[in-house]
């Protein structure tokens, strides 16, 4: 059984990303969806596999319904699909950073009663969950490593033709 397979290609000799790959693609990174995992977490909650449960470890360092909200709704502007698929320079980054630690810090102490802060330790627990998630969405921007991820995504059409082939006469005479 002979198989032949077709690939068409651009003149210049490689494949083009196709729309319909990078948009499946987008569709895919969602950094906005931990921003529900951390408002959870924040609350002092744990996904058991079905739904959010109260942790008697986190208690200590939960907020308030309200707390929660705030600090992870101050997330958004960072964790999201616009800025996961942008090309920022370190600079921004680091300044990005640098904003929305001093916003939640700020946030924390001017609403410590209700946000629920009991101990110093909860301003520490809160700042490095916003860091770390701002700073893992920043640097996915940083020299536009999505944007090159989305670039490198090729779409390839491939035609397997599998008719049987009349044997030339040449393999005939040989009883190939």
């Amino acid at each position: 059984m002979n198989e032949e397979i077709l690939m068409p290609m651009p003149q210049d000799g490689v494949p083009q990303p196709s729309r319909g790959d990078r948009a499946d693609l987008l569709d895919k990174i969602k950094p906005d969806l931990i921003i529900d995992v951390i408002r959870n977490r924040l609350l002092g909650k744990e996904w058991d596999g079905g739904e959010w449960v109260k942790v008697p470890a986190l208690t200590e360092f939960a907020l308030t319904e309200r707390g929660a909200w705030e600090i992870s709704n101050l997330m958004l502007g960072v964790s999201s699909l616009n800025t996961s698929v942008s090309r920022l320079k370190e600079e921004v980054i680091k300044s990005r950073l640098r904003r929305i630690a001093k916003d939640t810090q700020f946030l924390l102490i001017a609403h410590w009663r209700e946000y629920g802060i009991r101990n110093s330790a909860q301003f520490y627990f809160v700042h490095n969950i916003v860091f770390t998630n701002a700073m893992t969405v920043l640097f996915q921007a940083g020299d536009g490593s999505i944007q090159e991820l989305l670039k490198g995504t090729v779409y390839e059409n491939r035609n397997v033709n599998t008719e049987k082939k009349e044997p030339s006469r040449l393999r005939r005479i040989l009883g190939l």
